[in-house]
């Protein structure tokens, strides 16, 4: 049913979104939406957290790879992942972390990007030991806020992305990342 739900959303969006196509699409009786699922917003919230474990497992390969050696690898990968879940994932193109349904979908308490940079925060910190930069949950929040507003105007723009708006969001990102997390140990070696 979420694969279905997936497909519906890119075609008909979330406000087009029944569970009455939901069940016509994956085939099933509509007394079998209802049993897993009393709407179409806890569907999409399915659907999102389904994505979300995605994204993170995503994340969790590429941060195991040798390959990212810098604090900023761990960065581009995390934001090249989401580029590709745009383009190859259903759904997420529509939907991305919830927030087109609820800012608080993932989370009561927090809203769908603060969930995101909390998780890049403890991924970052356990990869690249960024423990002692002060506020980092805070600045990978601005961050996941202007490079998820940048990357949905690449697609905006062109349905495969923007690369001229990709390639800024990325510039952008990293500047602003590098004044935060290289600040307090470059002011340490400089006293």
């Amino acid at each position: 049913m979420l694969d279905a739900c997936a497909e519906l959303v890119d075609e008909v969006g979330y406000e087009g979104l029944t569970t009455t196509l939901l069940a016509e699409r994956a085939e099933v009786a509509i007394g079998s939406v209802y049993q897993f699922f009393p709407d179409k917003r806890a569907i999409v919230q399915a659907l999102t957290l389904r994505t979300m474990e995605s994204y993170l497992q995503r994340l969790d390969e590429r941060f195991a790879s040798d390959d990212l050696t810098h604090w900023w690898d761990g960065v581009d990968a995390a934001i090249d992942e989401y580029i590709s879940m745009h383009r190859t994932v259903p759904g997420f193109r529509t939907l991305h972390f919830g927030d087109v349904v609820d800012l608080h979908l993932l989370d009561d308490q927090r809203d769908n990007n603060g969930v995101i940079a909390e998780q890049l925060a403890r991924v970052l910190t356990e990869r690249f030991g960024l423990a002692g930069v002060p506020d980092l949950r805070f600045h990978l929040e601005v961050a996941v806020e202007a490079a998820d507003a940048l990357i949905k105007l690449a697609f905006r723009r062109r349905t495969d992305g923007d690369e001229r708006v990709l390639v800024e969001a990325k510039a952008l990102i990293r500047e602003y990342l590098h004044r935060q997390v290289n600040a307090p140990t470059e002011a340490v070696s400089q006293g």
